[in-house]
């Protein structure tokens, strides 16, 4: 990547931070249209154990270079910018305006999976396998019910890898993943009670982790890049499940702040055609074109070098 792109990166590193703030939505979904996917997983899988002796025995600008340094230093500072700076936006959406908010991402995630299944050359019996295996897949994760799992450090550990996993790829929430894991409580708790064992364990997991999945999911695009491709086009397509606008809750529980939260849901249609059905298709179109411009900008970047 030209140096003159970092900037683009950068850019890049906030929208994906933006999808990662949402539960439902992947941040590794945004960094597959925007055209950055296989890079990130062959800059991350370059981190191994020629890179850590390089970085130990001072030998920076060779580290610095194995690594694509300058490419994770801009994505991780706009995923940081874009994680501090809208947290607080996103929570206030998702509590005061829930309907338009997930029509929005439902129109972001349709738009992406077509892009994505664009990336495929050739469709044919494997692929289309590919696909409705992907699709099952993201469907089931998103009825599963949060399960009740033990808070020792071996399954912090545990989580925190599987959950980064989940993270880099498209249509899978990693947030979910430690929802359905029964952490996501635990998580949030030790990350605002400022508890650093708990977090220096999950993050240890989480490192371990993405370096290794993204050995697997580089070496599945490089080997298997059509049925690759087609099954993380059906892990989106599966996914909106879990975006549908419009829910009733099944079951519910008071977390310690004394607010019920949901457990379980279902999808339903909305009872009358008014017009905050027609905001939601209005907001779903954006989502949509939002995508598409993203993907004609990040065309044009590239054509003109």
């Amino acid at each position: 990547m030209q140096k003159q792109n970092y900037l683009l990166v950068t850019l890049k590193g906030i929208a994906m931070g933006a999808a990662d703030v949402v539960p439902g939505v992947s941040g590794g979904t945004i960094a597959f249209i925007t055209g950055i996917y296989e890079e990130l997983l062959n800059s991350i899988k370059s981190i191994d154990l020629q890179a850590v002796k390089l970085l130990f025995t001072g030998k920076f600008a060779a580290f610095w270079k194995k690594v694509n340094g300058t490419f994770l230093l801009s994505l991780v500072c706009g995923i940081g910018i874009s994680i501090f700076s809208l947290a607080r936006l996103m929570t206030y959406l998702l509590a005061n305006h829930p309907i338009e908010i997930w029509s929005f991402f439902f129109g972001l995630i349709i738009a992406s999976s077509v892009l994505v299944a664009k990336e495929v050359a050739r469709w044919n019996a494997a692929t289309v396998i590919a696909l409705l295996a992907g699709a099952a897949a993201a469907y089931l994760i998103t009825v599963l019910s949060p399960a009740t799992t033990p808070q020792t450090w071996w399954f912090v550990l545990f989580s925190g890898a599987i959950a980064i996993c989940a993270m880099i790829l498209p249509g899978i929430s990693g947030a979910f993943i430690l929802l359905l894991l029964g952490q996501y409580g635990y998580l949030m708790t030790a990350v605002s009670e400022l508890n650093f064992p708990v977090i220096g364990v999950f993050a240890v997991g989480a490192i371990a982790g993405i370096i290794s999945f993204s050995h697997l999911l580089s070496w599945l695009l490089k080997n298997f890049h059509a049925v690759t491709v087609a099954t993380l086009t059906g892990f989106m397509i599966g996914s909106l499940n879990k975006v549908w606008p419009w829910k009733e809750p099944l079951d519910t529980y008071i977390d310690r702040h004394g607010v019920e939260q949901v457990i379980t849901e279902r999808n339903i249609l909305p009872e009358t055609f008014d017009s905050g059905v027609w905001i939601a298709l209005l907001m779903c179109l954006c989502g949509f074109f939002l995508i598409w411009g993203i993907e004609y900008a990040a065309g044009r970047i590239k054509k003109n070098g």
